[in-house]
């Protein structure tokens, strides 16, 4: 299978990699989402019926992702970044019923759908160009043939499209120019060395490309606002998680015992509230909550609670300090996507909660005022010990062990950190070869540890 078909010349925008959607997954909920709309509003006519085919991990864990609600939502003409999470279920309810989609975004034409004939699981069966695939058909008055077309749902919310059932995808990304391109950790250091720029200016400057440099900063502002407000919410919230694993929310009950310790806080109290921070997103997450993909869903609580950790708990923290450490973070982000693949269903979760901690890593080395050298450092480390780390959600659900290994990765992306700036740069593992072996770590990992509910925890632990 094709990876995400990333060209190392092409270029990637920090609007592509963080995006505001909702849980549990972006993969399986915020990618199908958008394929279904683009598939819908692409018909030359309203059609008299659709239908949409699951394949791969979509299929194995779908219902567990809510890909099928996904679907319908976005069938219907809703987006998933501004889609109001607490309509959903009245949005499905409705469809269901009525047994009517509307159709994308014609907000006056309605499409019979009954869902068990028009959305199909093809449970074991795979699109030739990615695990995460989707085949619409439409059909439509005057044409003898169907409209069939392939999507595919590659990680982060990030969709490709096959313009036929035996094509490849079309490949994701920009043809612009950048003032200062790097496809590599290589490249990112010598234009940093060349120019005397820091990562995170680097990256702004690059998306000089796409946009003034103040609609940068109002979307990075965004980015930081929405990831708070999931962390407040999340500290709010209580109850069991729907799926049927009967999780209990942790974060409500653990922000009430710290709150109570806050005089006499300490590493290890610190350590908590990071985990806290985490928790509390990932529960968000789990529950269908706005999030933002960071770079996916299922690792959406790693950059927040570090980003958190720097704003609480770090002298002289401030709103420049958190675009810093976005961008910095960014600029990892776009070489595991280029490089390799930020897809659990390609990758294991090495690809989704590794990459969030690498990420994570470098932003917090770059405000803590790291050298680029440091910095690539903190984001190897980060990654070099999340390698090998397989995806096995019990139940196909964003919830065990997904909410607390996001504790692990925000916690283990600041151990990272430190450990880099106690560092001059210089270091034995570089950044461009533990993402090349986490690549080959995904690709000989077995499938039945990416995203499928097949092997690991999920088949070792009896669902409650």
């Amino acid at each position: 299978m094709t990876k995400s078909r990333i060209d190392a010349a092409t270029a990637i925008s920090v609007m592509d990699l963080f995006t505001i959607g909702i849980g549990p997954s972006s993969s399986h909920t915020v990618g199908p989402m958008r394929a279904a709309l683009m598939f819908m509003d692409s018909l030359p006519q309203t059609p008299v019926r659709v239908q949409c085919e699951l394949f791969g991990s979509l299929a194995l864990t779908g219902r567990g992702h809510a890909t099928d609600s996904a679907i319908l939502l976005g069938l219907s003409g809703y987006r998933p970044e501004s889609v109001d999470p607490d309509r959903i279920g009245a949005i499905l309810a409705a469809i269901r019923t009525d047994g009517r989609i509307r159709a994308g975004s014609a907000v006056d034409h309605m499409v019979p759908f009954e869902e068990a004939r028009d959305l199909l699981f093809r449970m074991g069966e795979f699109l030739e160009a990615h695990s995460n695939g989707m085949r619409f058909t439409a059909w439509l008055d005057g044409r003898d043939a169907p409209l069939v077309r392939d999507y595919y749902s590659i990680g982060g919310g990030a969709v490709l499209l096959g313009t036929a059932p035996t094509d490849d995808a079309a490949p994701l990304g920009h043809n612009v120019v950048q003032p200062y391109p790097f496809s590599s950790g290589a490249e990112m250091l010598a234009q940093g060395e060349a120019t005397g720029l820091s990562i995170a200016t680097l990256v702004l400057r690059n998306e000089g490309a796409w946009r003034v440099q103040a609609e940068t900063d109002a979307f990075l502002d965004s980015v930081i606002d929405a990831m708070s407000a999931s962390i407040d919410r999340g500290l709010e919230q209580e109850g069991l998680l729907p799926g049927g694993l009967k999780v209990r929310r942790r974060a409500r009950a653990i922000h009430q015992r710290l709150r109570l310790q806050q005089d006499a806080l300490g590493p290890a109290q610190i350590f908590e509230w990071v985990s806290l921070f985490a928790l509390a997103v990932n529960e968000e997450n789990a529950a269908g909550g706005r999030v933002v993909t960071a770079p996916t869903n299922g690792a959406a609580g790693v950059i927040p609670a570090v980003l958190h950790y720097y704003r609480r708990f770090v002298p002289g923290a401030d709103r420049d300090g958190e675009r810093r450490f976005l961008l910095t973070a960014a600029a990892m982000g776009f070489l595991y996507k280029k490089r390799a693949s930020i897809s659990a269903a390609e990758m294991g979760c090495q690809g989704e909660v590794g990459v969030a901690c690498s990420m994570a890593a470098a932003g917090l080395a770059a405000v803590l005022g790291g050298t680029n050298g440091q910095i690539e450092n903190a984001a190897e480390i980060g990654m070099e010990h999340n390698l090998g780390l397989t995806c096995d959600p019990i139940g196909g659900l964003v919830q065990i062990p997904c909410i607390e290994r996001n504790t692990m990765g925000a916690v283990k992306a600041i151990n990272a950190a430190y450990l880099a700036l106690q560092g001059d740069g210089r270091h034995i593992v570089s950044l461009d070869a533990v993402i090349e072996t986490m690549r080959q770590t995904g690709e000989d990992m077995a499938s039945r540890y990416k995203e499928t509910s097949l092997g690991g925890l999920a088949v070792n632990v009896v669902e409650c």
